[in-house]
């Protein structure tokens, strides 16, 4: 299945991709099922039930607010954040939602949204069911998604009838995509084979979708979302929602930091204090529920953006275009990763958002300081080697508590990575191939307990000092 830039890149509202805009999209999805059939009139109550780690951490995720949004037909990318909270406390008020298309049907979100702690969906831990009842009770229709990480969902006949592995590339042959390499090996093969750099043979694939105008245009709003993004972040103070009074620290970090140094152009000797800040004024807003982008989760969107920030602060002649090819080699990367193993908290634990967001700055930041297909391929490996293992933990279920000073450390390892490749050939001893494959086995081994269900970790041990 090829990935575009535009699926690992998506405009949306924090705090969570998986927890938030992919229930909300789930809701429209099921919304656009019913508009679909004949008896439609006959829908009285609509009723949702979350499973696995969308009940144990949605309440802190805002999971239940994403699915009444959702039911009321607003969707990720076009929901005003400022409007979320006025159009919940409607729903919750009046007992009805009133969806596009669709007569008023009653949904009263004490009753009809289940958090069931008991009984996980066997698709993925992301599960959720949405069911549409007559004026009697009776089930008229019922759909489970599955919320997959970064904003993906799948329906449950979808995720069973998925290609299997060892057809995925011939899919993607036929498709009429130039380039369909399907793991890391193959990128650095066909580039040798066409004499096509990363971004070259990436760009070549996305304009099977859409015209080079198109793309570049595109690939600007996403850069000029994640920049919007960082700037509120970084003049925005107070506590963030959710009951752990934590407070906002990214204005005043910056602030410091330009009264030490003259300027907001990073000293050499500040250089990792300016990428932390930059990540973390992006993730203190996804905390809020602001606008953001998920790069390739919410849970991790302060990684990518803080490394191009870098790039424009200590890389001589950067540009637009720079940042154009930054975010199709990142997407290269994060596209072989979620094929084949997982972006998401849930199923695999912070090293598939923290760790695969680092892997793919440390590629995109070496394609754009010139690096060849094998040393993008290393950074984009010592980025995630040294994340794998990372627990998933979020105290009180909030993205919050590790999640927003994780980002500047993904970051700075994004940056690392980076030097260390440029200053080899390409060839190193840990293939990224093994490094993925190795992400997943380890997210299998994982105890539930470390993956997004807040029950161990530092979610269990704060709670209880």
């Amino acid at each position: 299945m090829f990935l575009s830039v535009f699926d690992l890149f998506k405009i949306g509202i924090g705090p969570s991709s998986s927890h938030t805009m992919g229930p909300m999209t789930a809701a429209n999805l099921f919304l656009e099922t019913l508009q679909q059939r004949d008896d439609s009139d006959e829908i009285a109550r609509l009723r949702c039930t979350l499973h696995g780690s969308l009940a144990f951490t949605g309440k802190g995720h805002a999971t239940d607010r994403a699915v009444i949004l959702g039911l009321t037909g607003c969707t990720p990318d076009t929901i005003d954040p400022n409007l979320m909270a006025e159009i919940e406390d409607e729903v919750r008020e009046k007992g009805v939602v009133s969806p596009i298309n669709l007569k008023t049907i009653a949904f009263e979100p004490e009753h009809d949204l289940i958090f069931d702690y008991e009984v996980a969906l066997p698709g993925h831990a992301n599960g959720m069911s949405f069911a549409a009842l007559n004026a009697v009770g009776e089930i008229l229709t019922q759909r489970i998604y599955y919320s997959i990480g970064g904003g993906f969902v799948v329906e449950a006949s979808e995720l069973q009838a998925s290609v299997p592995e060892e057809d995925a590339g011939a899919d993607k042959r036929e498709a009429g995509y130039p380039y369909p390499f399907g793991n890391a090996d193959e990128m650095i093969a066909m580039s040798d084979a066409s004499g096509l750099s990363l971004i070259e043979m990436k760009r070549a694939n996305e304009h099977v979708l859409r015209r080079p105008d198109e793309l570049n245009t595109g690939l600007d709003a996403i850069w000029d979302a994640m920049r919007d993004c960082m700037e509120r972040g970084l003049t925005i103070e107070g506590e963030l929602p959710g009951g752990l009074f934590v407070k906002r620290r990214a204005k005043k970090i910056r602030d410091m930091l330009i009264e030490e140094h003259g300027s907001n152009r990073p000293d050499p000797y500040a250089i990792n204090e300016w990428l932390s800040v930059y990540a973390m004024a992006v993730n203190e807003e996804n905390a809020a529920g602001g606008r953001v982008v998920t790069a390739p989760t919410n849970g991790a969107a302060g990684v990518i953006p803080a490394v191009i920030r870098w790039y424009f602060d200590h890389h001589p002649g950067a540009t637009n275009e720079g940042v154009r090819d930054f975010l199709l080699a990142a997407a290269a990367i994060g596209g072989l990763i979620k094929h084949n193993a997982s972006i998401s908290g849930a199923e695999v634990g912070c090293q598939g958002e923290v760790g695969s967001a680092s892997a793919m700055a440390a590629a995109g930041l070496t394609a754009v300081r010139g690096g060849t297909v094998r040393q993008i391929e290393n950074a984009a490996e010592i980025a995630l080697e040294h994340h794998l293992g990372m627990t998933c933990d979020p105290v009180g279920g909030l993205v919050q508590v590790p999640c927003i000073e994780r980002n500047g450390f993904g970051a700075v390892k994004a940056v690392t990575a980076s030097s260390l490749a440029l200053r080899g050939d390409g060839t190193h001893f840990v293939s990224l191939d093994a490094c993925v494959e190795t992400m997943r086995q380890t997210g299998i081994d994982l105890s539930d307990k470390y993956k997004e269900t807040s029950q161990g970790g530092l979610a269990v041990t704060l709670a209880a000092c």
